[in-house]
């Protein structure tokens, strides 16, 4: 079967139409394929929605607006067609707000309501009228004007506080000031120079201290490794076991002294004993006269001469006087 020219001709400009048709929707928005319904919103204003502008719920596009009509004349309420690309479960308590971009587009964002029952193909949502850019800006820039508002006038107050300050007195005031800064600044040039100054000499005893300590930096760690060795000694003794013999000692000592004065052993009977005491006492005053006899009446007692006379007198019954005493 042989086909003519017109009819292919005619086929083609079908099909090239048919393809027009579908590419001007899709730039439009709208894909056949995926339609799945469509609704409408009511809205009071529409400012800055067009036709193709995204539907999303919680940033997720679901569809695209298809038209924008007038309800009645006096353009009160606008409806606002649109239609989903997938199947959506939309609550009929749900809202629609216009959400505008500071680009100039703009989009609807549906928020979910907790009815159990859906939306259908062709039901109508309740839109709620949102900000506008402008006002949007507005609100945000209000605050910022007042507070810019307040800066400025505290600022002219400043600079007329600054004026009043600033007078001829005050500038002779600061003339002054700026002198003896300038008297100061010398000085401290002159405690500077080298050589001479008083705080440059300071800075350079301290330079030549610090190189000292440079020099006996070997010598310095040497005495500080010692120290440490000697307190690592320190800690390593026993210490324990020494302080607990000498608490030891001091028990023992304690023992010995309470012993003495109860009167025990012989040292204590000696400081408790009167008795004791005046016999050592008594011994001690015949062992005097002994001696004191021995010295005056020797020949009493030791006899070295052959012709001569034994000594006949009595022996002492008293210590004689003490001489060292007189």
């Amino acid at each position: 079967m042989k086909i003519s020219n017109e009819t292919k001709v005619g086929s083609l400009a079908a099909i090239s139409i048919t393809l027009l048709i579908l590419g001007f929707n899709f730039l439009k928005g709208k894909n056949v394929f995926q339609k799945k319904a469509t609704m409408y919103i009511t809205f009071n204003k529409t400012e800055g929605l067009n036709v193709s502008d995204p539907v999303k719920i919680n940033g997720l596009k679901i569809g695209a607006v298809e038209g924008l009509d007038a309800m009645n004349a006096s353009i009160s309420n606008i409806v606002v067609a649109f239609h989903t690309i997938r199947e959506i479960n939309i609550p009929k308590d749900s809202y629609a707000k216009i959400i505008a971009s500071p680009l100039g587009t703009a989009s609807i964002d549906i928020t979910f309501g907790e009815s159990k029952e859906y939306l259908q193909n062709g039901d109508t949502l309740s839109g709620m009228n949102s900000k506008g850019i402008m006002e949007i800006i507005n609100e945000k820039l209000d605050p910022t004007l007042t507070i810019l508002n307040r800066t400025m006038t505290s600022l002219d107050s400043t600079v007329k506080r600054i004026g009043d300050v600033f007078d001829e007195k005050a500038q002779q005031h600061i003339g002054e000031v700026l002198k003896e800064l300038a008297i100061t600044t010398n000085r401290l040039s002159a405690m500077l120079e080298p050589g001479k100054g008083s705080l440059s000499n300071s800075i350079d005893n301290l330079n030549g201290f610090t190189k000292n300590l440079t020099k006996n930096n070997d010598s310095i760690t040497a005495t500080v490794n010692n120290l440490t060795k000697v307190s690592r000694d320190i800690a390593s003794a026993n210490l324990n076991e020494t302080i607990g013999s000498l608490s030891i000692a001091a028990q023992n000592l304690n023992a010995i002294l309470t012993g003495i004065k109860e009167g025990k052993g012989s040292l204590g009977k000696l400081t408790t004993d009167e008795q004791l005491y005046l016999n050592l006492n008594r011994t001690a005053n015949s062992l005097n006269i002994l001696l004191q006899d021995l010295r005056v009446h020797p020949k009493r007692y030791v006899n070295v001469s052959v012709f001569g006379k034994k000594d006949k007198t009595g022996p002492l019954n008293s210590a004689l006087p003490d001489s060292l005493n007189k």
